[in-house]
């Protein structure tokens, strides 16, 4: 396994990683999951799917990453109000970046609450943990009780459409494998049925199989895998490319600053930069977002902002009520993510920065 991990596996796409890892935790109605409100949906989707009501945290303004203290103050809230017990978190890798892990796990640990990394951004990115600085493969299943993983095309590797979920416990393991396989099992320690399981002379049956609980078809088909496969080869050179390509944004953006800011760093992750975000602040630049992403497109270079706060999207709003997150609302209003891919350029990069700064004059 590339990540270090004891078990991976895969599965459709990432949002399926989520919703077996939640699945595999035995999350059910009533339970309750913090997850950072900057992310996609299907890192609160997921856990909401299996039953459970989300608990949205907050994120540092500058890194967009949910934090211990953004955590504890979330678990606080959740303590203060209605509801069943917080059983999982569910922190995000985002950008590729992660946070102090060490941190939000003691946290967790010390009220038992299991934790599920959404490393979707994160394939090739490190931790240095503890006071040793032990230089740590995300995802290699000592932090969290699992990590979830996306190859979706624009990730880091890609499969056409893909995920995983990593970790080194085995009963979890066994419960993903079944959740992605329709509940399906054929562990002949395990059936129940054995009239239909074993032939007269006790040896089980070679076509049987039994179902204990509905699982999903969330299998990723051999294709897939091959290119996957195939892609993992190049690993190195991706994280490494993109790594060079965050560094020269870096240095050409210094003329722009304070207008413009590429997102804080976290010195405890090298990471692998999935996305490179830069904050924005429009209105010293007497612009606005929408302009400037229009006027970039009309030069050719496509931007997005990632993410619009999952606690402001109507269904949660109208479940949870409103909700005040002046760190997810303060990475919003100044996020814009740049072009970023392994087959850049130098001088693409140069282009960006030049455009930029000219759109914003």
């Amino acid at each position: 396994m590339r990540v270090g991990a004891e078990f991976a596996v895969t599965c459709s796409n990432g949002t399926a990683a989520l919703h077996m890892a939640a699945l595999a935790l035995g999350l059910k109605a009533g339970d309750r999951v913090v997850v950072p409100s900057l992310t996609f949906l299907a890192t609160a989707n997921g856990p909401h799917h299996a039953g459970a009501e989300i608990v949205f945290a907050d994120v540092n303004p500058d890194t967009g990453l949910m934090g211990p203290d953004e955590l504890s103050e979330a678990l606080d809230r959740a303590d203060s109000g209605d509801g069943g017990p917080v059983r999982a978190a569910f922190p995000v890798h985002l950008n590729g970046q992660c946070g102090d892990l060490d941190a939000i796990e003691q946290l967790c640990a010390d009220r038992e609450i299991a934790v599920v990394y959404d490393a979707a951004h994160a394939l090739g990115s490190h931790y240095r943990a503890g006071k040793a600085n032990e230089r740590r493969a995300i995802g290699d299943g000592r932090n969290g009780a699992m990590s979830t993983f996306s190859f979706h095309p624009v990730k880091t590797i890609a499969m056409g459409e893909g995920g995983a979920v990593t970790t080194n416990d085995s009963a979890l393991a066994d419960q993903l494998r079944k959740s992605r396989n329709h509940g399906m099992s054929r562990d002949t320690d395990q059936f129940e049925n054995a009239i239909f399981a074993f032939d007269p002379n006790g040896a089980p049956n070679p076509w049987y199989y039994e179902m204990k609980e509905p699982g999903f078809n969330y299998r990723v088909s051999d294709i897939n895998c091959a290119l996957g496969l195939s892609q993992l080869k190049k690993l190195d050179r991706f994280v490494t490319r993109r790594r060079d390509l965050a560094a020269k944004y870096d240095e050409l953006l210094q003329p722009l600053a304070p207008i413009v800011l590429p997102v804080s760093r976290n010195a405890a992750c090298d990471s692998a930069w999935h996305l490179y975000v830069v904050m924005l602040d429009f209105a010293a630049a007497g612009t606005d977002r929408a302009s400037v992403m229009r006027d970039l497109k009309d030069r050719g270079i496509g931007t997005m902002v990632h993410y619009l706060p999952v606690h402001q999207q109507p269904y949660y709003r109208s479940r949870y009520g409103a909700l005040e997150l002046p760190g997810a609302q303060g990475y919003y209003q100044r996020a814009l993510s740049l072009p970023l891919y392994p087959a850049m350029k130098d001088s693409d990069v140069n282009r960006v920065v030049e455009a930029l700064s000219d759109v914003l004059g």
